[in-house]
């Protein structure tokens, strides 16, 4: 993968090229058809995802609470909190999505301290 795929996301973006470079040695890439759960709320939480293109549909307890699209992440309170998945996410397009464990996660430290804002600003 390309570091400049990744610096299109807004968490990416303005990370040192060594952090985006190591990024791309543990980022997983997925294709989703429209329609596909991707991740069922209750499940083990061990991966978050960025969208690259299309979009989703979070939803809690059945309900739609959430749209995301291109740039957006999903699964960062999980991954963060050790927690279980607190929402279903259901592919609204086709999907095309960057994964990265929570392992990962802890050899990216300036990533890892951007998602800990962003999930708490999102809780």
């Amino acid at each position: 993968m390309d570091p400049s795929r990744l610096s299109t996301i807004p968490l990416f973006d303005g990370l040192p090229q060594e952090e985006l470079e190591r990024a791309c040695t543990f980022a997983e890439e997925r294709s989703i058809p429209d329609g596909q759960v991707i991740v069922r709320e209750g499940d083990f939480s061990d991966k978050l995802s960025f969208i690259e293109e299309g979009s989703v549909d979070v939803r809690h307890g059945g309900s739609s609470v959430a749209e995301l699209g291109a740039g957006e992440v999903f699964g960062e309170a999980g991954v963060m909190g050790k927690t279980m998945r607190n929402a279903d996410v259901v592919a609204t397009a086709p999907l095309r999505i960057i994964t990265l464990t929570r392992w990962d996660l802890k050899r990216l430290p300036q990533l890892e301290e951007r998602l800990g804002a962003h999930a708490a600003e999102r809780a």
